[in-house]
């Protein structure tokens, strides 16, 4: 459910509300009681990626065999190694 910012026209309260899109938008400002509120678009992003990220679990690991000398064939022994940092 995405939040929405409210500001009320007539006393400038600010709040956010955690609502279903199909949900009817808010009207009664909670501090002053006046049917004032007014949706704000906001300038912060309502996505945020938390914990160790797309990178870290969505690409493959390593391979094993990656820098190993017996690999003598691979591109990894020739020192152009496409997982190299």
């Amino acid at each position: 459910m995405p939040t929405y910012q409210y500001r009320c026209t007539e006393c400038g309260h600010e709040l956010e509300a955690l609502q279903k899109m199909s949900d009817d938008a808010l009207k009664t400002c909670p501090k002053c009681g006046k049917d004032a509120l007014e949706r704000v678009i906001s300038a912060e992003g309502g996505f945020m990626l938390k914990g160790s990220g797309f990178y870290g679990t969505d690409y493959a690991k390593k391979s094993s065999s990656c820098g190993d000398s017996s690999s003598s064939g691979s591109s990894c022994s020739t020192g152009t190694c496409p997982f190299a940092k």
